[in-house]
């Protein structure tokens, strides 16, 4: 039976479809003692994987790497109908968890090794990442794969056990990583799905075996946890989010950087915090560019997410579907410029045809606030200079891009972005190699990379004389 939803009980995990309005399932929260049991076994688990080798770490890592792609079929139906993310997408995204045990795999003997210094009066100085507890790890809906491994791969090659929160939108996907975790050897309790309250978050951020945290998702809601873990002097990792800048300059390739930002936009539906939400222009080649643009925007095909065809979805509900309309019914209502018309379809479903925007004035709502949607929004300016004063003149800085054959302008430009990361000539996307995370209101700390482990060690140092 089709059911709109207003919004599921706070005590209760809802699972809505997006394409048919369908509550396709339901689960309870957990009580007070199913939490309390989890957090027991997390940091009972934590006593026996902190002391297991690093080669014993990567063996397990590796079988898992094997076991994700096994499941890659049946994460990807799941996640299809919780979220509407086009079969193909979804079953794609299993590939970055894959790369993150991999390269965690591959790089952990390494950066858990000992960090020599050379110190006057030793005999020895060096500095060690260590196990410190159980991690809390709060995820949203969007790519609930690579967001969960994303917490999860560097804090349990540390040595760390980790009780993970999925969003009640993709809670069934979610529920699929403990049994990869399980098939690939892992032991009882080191990974474990929470479906827990925000109360209960509380609960544990205030508990003294929970050593960590990390959250992705709105800046409302982050800067809530990250007081929480202020107070009690917990290190705490923070993506929130971003209204990333995709900067065409005078000598980029127009061609190839116009049908990369549109595909990339329109990818999951334009709900990526890492999306080019906003394209910054320059005069000489922005009618170019709009052309290419606006062409692959007219040309997505909206639908259901277990067609071959479809390469836009819905919304993954139908109050984000809303909340999108609103925006850009504000937007078109201030004078921005319709380069392709778009906005909600009517009937079953949060479906949004794709539109694109130029002309956008800081008037517009949608000039300040993140649209998590596939609504292309372009600017013109005159130079490389505007683009970077636009650029930056917004509370987020999460990631950008740069476009510009003349690479020591589009260098320039990169490094005047407010920023956590900047692809020059390539989107930045979701690296697994290098430090990913943000500045400003998009956040607070990093994850993956050379540096993905030391959010949740203790970084000890040791003088020997």
């Amino acid at each position: 039976m089709s059911t709109t939803i207003d919004a599921p009980p706070r005590s209760s995990y809802w699972t809505v479809n997006p394409s048919t309005d369908e509550v396709v399932h339901r689960r309870d929260a957990w009580t007070d003692e199913q939490a309390d049991a989890a957090l027991d076994r997390a940091a009972t688990a934590f006593e026996t994987w902190r002391r297991t080798s690093v080669d014993e770490r990567v063996a397990l890592f590796r079988r898992m790497v094997d076991v994700i792609g096994s499941h890659a079929q049946e994460y990807g139906h799941r996640n299809a109908e919780e979220m509407g993310k086009p079969l193909k997408q979804a079953v794609g995204e299993v590939a970055l968890p894959q790369r993150m045990f991999s390269y965690f795999a591959d790089n952990g003997p390494r950066l858990l090794a000992p960090r020599e210094a050379q110190m006057a009066g030793a005999s020895r100085a060096y500095t060690k990442l260590e196990a410190t507890g159980v991690t809390l790890a709060v995820e949203p809906w969007n790519v609930p794969a690579y967001q969960a491994m994303r917490a999860a791969a560097p804090t349990l090659m540390l040595g760390n056990t980790i009780l993970l929160k999925p969003a009640g939108l993709t809670v069934n996907s979610s529920l699929l990583f403990d049994e990869w975790f399980r098939e690939a050897g892992f032991p009882e309790g080191v990974y474990q799905t929470a479906l827990i309250t925000s109360d209960q978050i509380s609960r544990f951020i205030a508990d003294r075996r929970v050593r960590s945290v990390t959250f992705t998702g709105s800046d409302r809601v982050g800067s809530i946890i990250g007081r929480q873990a202020g107070e009690h002097i917990k290190p705490v990792v923070l993506e929130l989010g971003g209204s990333d800048p995709f900067i065409v300059l005078d000598s980029a390739d127009v061609q190839r950087a116009a049908g990369l930002a549109a595909q990339i936009r329109l990818g999951n539906a334009g709900q990526i915090c890492v999306s080019p939400k906003r394209v910054i222009v320059t005069d000489k080649v922005a009618d170019e560019f709009i052309a290419t643009y606006a062409a692959v925007f007219a040309g997505a095909k909206v639908g259901d997410p277990f067609d071959p065809e479809t390469t836009v979805g819905p919304l993954s509900s139908i109050a984000a579907a809303d909340e999108l309309q609103g925006l850009y019914q504000d937007a078109v209502d201030k004078g921005a410029t319709v380069v392709v018309p778009g906005g909600r379809v009517d009937g079953p479903g949060a479906f949004f045809t794709p539109a694109v925007l130029t002309d956008i004035t800081p008037e517009m709502t949608i000039y300040s606030e993140e649209a998590f949607g596939p609504l292309g929004m372009i600017y013109r300016v005159p130079d490389a200079d505007a683009a970077i004063a636009l650029a930056n003149d917004t509370k987020y800085g999460l990631t950008g891009t740069v476009f510009g054959e003349d690479i020591e302008e589009a260098t320039r430009v990169a490094e005047a972005l407010e920023t956590g990361g900047v692809g020059i000539n390539r989107y930045f996307g979701a690296p697994i190699e290098v430090p990913f995370g943000g500045t400003k209101a998009s956040g607070v700390g990093r994850e993956l990379g050379e540096s993905g482990m030391d959010a949740y060690a203790n970084v000890k140092s040791y003088i020997v004389g």
